[in-house]
């Protein structure tokens, strides 16, 4: 469909470290996963709806949607797509928060066969521009708060259909009047919908009503068609998008599936989803995963808005949900959570970022579960490690990633091109079934980052120890160096973060003359009292004297992306070495 897959797969000599995590598998999980269990997406996803019918499967708002109304409503937007010229192949750009809207258009995009090109909704004009001229999508969806951005955007596209969603939408049958209410609520109370001009948008409710006048005609696509274009890398260069097949993204919800099985019980869980499902955690886990064994799933619009989100969770007796370090630590921080009875929680999941040990342990104070660390990243659909679960819950958080997860080989390059040994460090590589078929139209791309092996080289530093387990340093190139040691931030956040008046911290390099860089932090308090010679007395206690913060910037908030994480690279590029300690 497109240049720039990785290409044939050579076979390669074993490795020392290979498959030594086994042993520490639990008991339950297997070593291989079947990739061909299913024929495509399409296929997962009309097996769940017949096998779990009668079942709720989102909630949003309130409101509940089943499985057999899910798949009605996914059939009509596949045929609706049909009617409208959309063939197997197209791109179709989904824009949407957490609604009900959007379950709906992503598996009626896959039964289309077309592949599904996931956008931040709150991307800029530029943002958006490009990831739909270099998709080429010509159909896309979008939640009406911003039909504004997708009409600036629209020239110098191929964008030729748009359907416009609303908050309102699919809440209710018949008259559906919740959706209306909250529709002008929205759009006349609150102002949050701005004026667009999209003469021949049409709306969700109506593409519905025609795909369900016409027949929906089945089409053929294999496991190697792609599925997704997801892209990723936005914060450091140019966004790409990795194309990920059928077979990646059923590979990885098996494997995420099979390590987490032991906990779960079909058409009995209920998920938490805070985080936005157009991002690939979220997309695997919770929008894929969970509906493989029939989980109602509590959809939240908008995770920043805590009143909301613990509205939504008051009639929620949850027993799964997944989230990040800053959405976790903001969780614990809020009486209303706190007040919480966790009895029934049997899973709760971090990923996206490094979670800070500090959170790790309020969390397990509070909930009695300890935070399952995950690592992934979007080439890989995303899982590639994971923290093993025992029946007990009794693993306790270590601040590893786990170990690699089923069908999956993980090693790790040391700076000369060799695999490194247990215990030494270099940049950790991938290879299996979820492993992405390249870049979207960037062969050059695609070469740098996976070898012709099938190797996929992710950019970051770890270690691995004789039982499998994974350690990450860093990023590589968050990487400081100073005086000639390497620096790790992730190392410094995690002892800062556990000072009793820090809320958050995020460190950087900054150049310097003499040293080549050195470290400053950006500190946010929990308690105003909180002094930079405090701060730095505390890191003192904990770190190498060339670790130890240069300098302290006190700010009332980080920066982060819309699902989370700290933009370190920002707080590069804003940087000024101001407040040096004594």
């Amino acid at each position: 469909m497109s240049p720039g897959h990785a290409g044939p797969r050579a076979a390669f000599e074993p490795h020392a470290t290979d498959g030594i995590w086994y042993a520490s598998y639990p008991p339950d999980v297997a070593r291989e996963i079947d990739s061909e269990r299913y024929r495509s997406l399409a296929h997962f996803f009309d097996d769940c709806v017949a096998r779990f019918r009668d079942h709720i499967a989102f909630v949003s708002l309130g409101s509940e949607m089943s499985f057999a109304t899910l798949g009605a409503h996914a059939h009509a937007f596949a045929s609706y797509l049909q009617g409208i010229g959309v063939k197997p192949g197209d791109r179709v750009a989904l824009m949407m928060p957490n609604t009900l809207a959007y379950p709906v258009t992503l598996f009626g995009t896959l039964l289309a066969g077309a592949i599904v090109v996931n956008v931040n909704p709150l991307y800029t004009v530029r943002e958006l521009g490009h990831q739909l001229k270099d998709s080429g999508a010509q159909t896309v969806v979008v939640f009406e708060n911003f039909a504004k951005t997708v009409q600036d955007a629209q020239p110098g596209t191929r964008v030729r259909n748009v359907v416009v969603t609303g908050i309102g939408d699919l809440l209710g049958g018949g008259l559906n009047l919740k959706g209306r209410v909250l529709d002008l609520i929205l759009r006349h109370v609150r102002k949050q919908v701005p004026a667009y001009v999209l003469p021949d948008a049409v709306r969700l409710p109506q593409a519905l009503a025609r795909g369900t006048r016409r027949r929906f005609e089945p089409v053929r696509v294999g496991l190697g068609d792609i599925a997704f274009i997801q892209y990723t890398g936005g914060t450091t260069g140019t966004a790409k998008g990795a194309m990920l097949t059928h077979r990646n993204v059923i590979a990885n919800l098996l494997q995420a599936l099979g390590w987490a099985r032991s906990r779960l019980v079909d058409g009995s869980e209920i998920v938490v989803t805070p985080l936005p499902l157009y991002h690939i955690y979220s997309l695997t886990v919770n929008a894929l995963t969970f509906l493989a064994i029939g989980a109602r799933n509590v959809l939240i619009v908008n995770p920043r808005d805590l009143h909301a989100l613990m509205r939504a969770l008051r009639h929620e007796d949850f027993t799964a949900i997944t989230a990040l370090n800053t959405l976790y630590s903001a969780l614990l921080d809020n009486d209303e959570f706190r007040r919480r009875d966790f009895s029934s929680l049997k899973l709760a999941m971090a990923g996206g970022m490094a979670t800070q040990r500090t959170v790790a342990t309020r969390f397990k104070e509070l909930t009695g579960q300890t935070l399952i660390e995950g690592y992934g990243l979007t080439e890989c659909a995303p899982l590639v490690c994971a923290t093993p679960l025992d029946a007990h819950g009794s693993h306790a958080f270590d601040g590893t990633i786990g170990l690699p997860v089923a069908s999956t080989l993980v090693r790790l390059r040391r700076e000369d091109g060799a695999w490194a040994a247990v215990d030494e460090p270099g940049e950790l590589c991938v290879h299996g079934p979820q492993v992405m078929k390249g870049y979207w139209n960037r062969p050059e791309d695609t070469a740098k980052v996976v070898d012709a092996d099938g190797w996929l080289a992710t950019g970051d530093i770890g270690v691995m120890d004789a039982r499998g387990f994974i350690r990450l340093i860093d990023r590589k190139k968050d990487m400081m160096i100073v005086s000639g040691f390497n620096v790790y931030p992730n190392e410094i956040e995690d002892v800062l973060a556990a000072h009793p008046k820090v809320r958050a911290v995020a460190a950087v390099g900054v150049p310097d003359p003499v040293t080549g860089e050195r470290v400053k932090v950006f500190v946010v308090k929990r308690d105003a009292s909180l002094t930079m010679e405090e701060l730095v007395k505390f890191a003192r206690l904990h770190l190498t004297g060339y670790k130890v913060p240069a300098f302290v910037e006190f700010r009332d908030a980080l920066p982060q992306t819309t699902i989370g994480k700290v933009l370190r690279r920002e707080l590069r590029e804003s940087n000024a070495p101001t407040n040096p300690p004594d």
